[in-house]
């Protein structure tokens, strides 16, 4: 071929034939030579010709040589600006579609649209593409099955589902295409449930014709679901179809029957494939590693190595062990170091899944190290190391994190949101939740059901239970989670009655209760004192939903019944219990022992405790609380003694409130506050005002050696009551004060907040380690039940 294009003895070549040349050229050099014969037969501006050399050099990745090529063209046709903007799929695309609207008589087609606006869906701007969509239903074009999928491609690229699915539910004819388009982008969006209820609808459509995409794109969706059943079904139609033996189909299905625990499945459809590619090895891989079979993937990984194939990012990603990491710190090291080694850590996929089972490890420090080190930190790698925050405690770093990240102008997406909702509940930060939720809103994220009940969590968690439900009511397509945290957040509010009446509605709602729905009801009738309910719910969750109770239902219950006083009830309870009793029975058992001063039981709890759970200082705390308040300052003396001997540190108590956006946290006779002395004067007037009105001070759990006088100065200035006093000086008269304490609040704090509510006419809303509790008019929302 070369020596044909090259002669100078053969006579002026045809079109076809230099079409012909173009067709059979395999590089970019012979494309250059075939270009050369181009212009030397005339036909250097014969738009057929030059359209087709414009894309094979597409197809060869040789896009500078076409734009300059294009540039070189007078009067380039619609079908040559087509091609290019199909070709560069990028930024140039939209320049380009631009240039043809403003600076030609050419008007924009199908394909110009469907072209442009999958090019759209890489830019990080999303506006552009939602223009080009307004332009194409102008140009009358918005109902054209091509541009259809591209626009529902654009619209879940940037997860907006619910336009998604709103343009494609408008499409008058959908093809293979366009249904496979759907499903796919739903799984992307984690919206499983939903590319299951397409799958089922495409299956109805009898016009429609599955392919092998189809069956590939939903087995993703069945493997996250766990519907193995399902996931059997769609197996037996790919038999039916001859799908099976397709490499892509079987990998799927390996992936499917390994995230559905049958791993030996997934191992015999391995052996199906008689040349496994890298992404047959890869899901096999992780499908082993997902089973906490990480020998086994080790060993697959090797044999990979060894047979010469160059692994990919995604093989590491399936080698780490995200799902099964404890025990395997050395071997996440070893596979850091390999990625370090072969220049793969470079790769954003592969950074981000060691930073979150560095996370995972609580070796959050590393996590940072390797972020902060990330060449490349995608929208994933920021949700990462939020997430790792977060799923840590550090719900601080987390929120400075995602502010960072929204300085870098990285545009957050449902995953970050959920992230850092999960921080301001645990936080109790408010105002930041709010502006979030107005986030939400301008991204059009609120139809995700993650982000929405993520929402109604966050409100719950932040004293607007109110919000909550206004926004539970709002969300459509409610799953478990969403119940759950609806009903956890009545409980959190001492609401049980709520809680119970909202779960009678769950089952007209179609949606089957889990185990967290039984303890969230359980913890609800905890903290509301509702015993025989409480009774009946467990005893409905194993006889009428066959649930195995937990440790934690089995806690819920011993907290039930020793919250009211029932002890030697709850005690017995714990005896025939059909398992071991472990540390949460006792503690709860402990704790109820505290409540109602039972000595001799308290000793009980605490001995088992003690063997049980030796390291936790909280139990130690309770026990020493109990004998001050019996006076017997000895016993109190000789616990305390325990915890300096076995080195166990407190956890020091705080308090946070909330002023506009900022944040104020206070500890017990904290002085280092700006505005220290105003708040001291503050307090001292209302402890003057509340010993008018009868307070008295409750110094029974204060240390013992010292005397009565100075034990009401310690407890008098705990960190609720200073942020109190903060509260009513930096908030108008008559506005609600929120507070939040990082531990249960005591029994003085909780009285004098009764008494400064009285005082004072607002409404205060705590939140401690347990519950909330709502003050007003000198009570509070517990009934001093808590």
């Amino acid at each position: 071929m070369k020596s044909a294009i090259t002669s100078t003895y053969f006579p002026t070549r045809s079109r076809n034939f230099l079409l012909q040349l173009l067709k059979k050229s395999t590089t970019v050099s012979h494309l250059t030579q075939t270009h050369a014969q181009i212009i030397l037969n005339g036909f250097r501006n014969d738009l057929s010709t030059v359209t087709k050399l414009t894309h094979r050099l597409f197809d060869l990745k040789a896009t500078s040589y076409a734009r300059h090529l294009f540039l070189s063209i007078p009067n380039p046709d619609l079908f040559l600006f087509n091609v290019l903007i199909k070709g560069f799929s990028n930024a140039h695309s939209i320049s380009l579609y631009a240039h043809l609207r403003k600076c030609t008589h050419l008007k924009p087609d199908n394909f110009t649209y469907a072209f442009a606006i999958a090019s759209a869906s890489t830019l990080s701007d999303e506006k552009v593409g939602i223009l080009l969509h307004e332009h194409a239903v102008v140009d009358g074009c918005g109902l054209d099955l091509f541009v259809g999928t591209a626009v529902v491609d654009f619209y879940l690229k940037i997860w907006r589902v619910d336009t998604a699915r709103k343009v494609f539910d408008k499409m008058p004819v959908r093809d293979t295409v366009s249904w496979n388009s759907m499903i796919s982008g739903l799984v992307r969006n984690c919206c499983f449930d939903d590319a299951v209820l397409v799958f089922g609808d495409m299956l109805k459509d009898g016009g429609i014709r599955l392919d092998s995409t189809t069956v590939a794109a939903i087995l993703p969706a069945l493997a996250e679901l766990q519907e193995l059943i399902l996931g059997m079904e769609v197996q037996c139609l790919a038999l039916k179809l001859g799908f099976h033996s397709y490499v892509h189909v079987l990998t799927g299905l390996i992936s499917l029957y390994s995230k559905c625990g049958e791993i030996e499945a997934a191992k015999l459809l391995f052996g199906e494939i008689g040349k496994p590619d890298l992404v047959s090895y890869n899901a096999m891989i992780s499908g082993y590693t997902n089973n906490g079979e990480s020998e086994c993937s080790l060993r697959l990984f090797k044999q990979l190595l060894d047979s010469g194939e160059k692994v990919n990012s995604s093989t590491i990603v399936g080698l780490i062990p995200a799902f099964h990491p404890f025990g395997y710190l050395n071997l996440t090291t070893c596979i850091h170091s390999f990625c370090v080694k072969s220049g793969i850590i470079s790769q954003s996929s592969v950074s981000t899944a060691l930073t979150t089972v560095y996370s995972r490890l609580n070796e959050i420090k590393s996590a940072r190290l390797l972020f902060d080190e990330s060449s490349e930190k995608t929208p994933a790698s920021w949700n990462a190391m939020i997430s790792g925050y977060t799923q840590n405690g550090f719900t601080e770093a987390a929120i400075s994190l995602f502010q960072e990240m929204q300085i870098c102008k990285v545009s957050p997406n449902p995953v970050t949101v959920t992230s850092i909702l999960s921080a301001c509940a645990q936080l109790g930060a408010l105002s930041l939740g709010k502006w979030v939720h107005g986030l939400v809103k301008s991204k059009n994220f609120e139809t995700n059901i993650y982000v929405s009940t993520s929402l109604i969590d966050m409100y719950a968690k932040c004293g607007g239970i109110r919000e909550a439900r206004e926004l539970f009511d709002l969300t459509e397509g409610k799953n478990v989670v969403t119940w759950n945290a609806m009903i956890s957040g009545y409980g959190l509010h001492g609401q049980g009655q709520d809680a119970l009446r909202l779960f009678s509605e769950m089952p007209h709602s179609g949606v089957a209760p889990n185990g967290i729905t039984f303890l969230s009801l359980l913890y609800a009738c905890s903290h509301s004192g509702l015993v025989k309910e409480g009774e009946e719910i467990f005893q409905s969750m194993i006889h009428d939903y066959h649930f195995e109770p937990l440790p934690e239902h089995y806690a819920c219950m011993v907290d039930i019944l020793g919250r009211a006083g029932q002890l030697e009830k709850a005690l017995k309870f714990i005896k025939e219990m059909p398992v071991e009793p472990g540390a949460a029975e006792w503690g709860a058992l402990l704790g109820a022992c505290v409540i109602h001063k039972d000595k001799k039981l308290a000793q009980l709890a605490s001995e088992r405790l003690f063997e049980l759970d030796p390291e936790n200082v909280g139990y130690y705390v309770l026990l020493s609380n109990l004998y001050s308040a019996e006076r017997n300052y000895r016993l109190a003396a000789s616990v305390r003694q325990d915890v300096k001997e076995r080195k166990l540190a407190k956890i020091p108590g705080c308090t946070l409130i909330e002023i506009g956006e900022t944040p104020h946290v206070f500890t017990s006779g904290d002085r280092s506050h700006p505005q220290a002395l105003a708040i001291y004067a503050v307090l001292e007037e209302l402890i003057r005002k509340m010993k008018e009105a009868g307070f008295q001070t409750e110094t029974d759990t204060a240390l013992h050696d010292v005397e009565e006088e100075e034990k009401e100065l310690l407890i008098n200035v705990h960190s609720e009551k200073l942020a109190i006093a903060f509260g009513l000086i930096a908030t108008d008269p008559g506005t609600e004060i929120r507070i939040f304490k990082n531990l249960r609040v005591c029994v003085d704090c909780h009285t004098a907040t009764k008494f400064i509510s009285k005082i004072t006419e607002r409404v205060i809303v705590v939140r401690d380690a347990n519950r909330f509790h709502h003050f007003k008019d000198g009570l509070c929302s517990c009934g001093d039940y808590w």
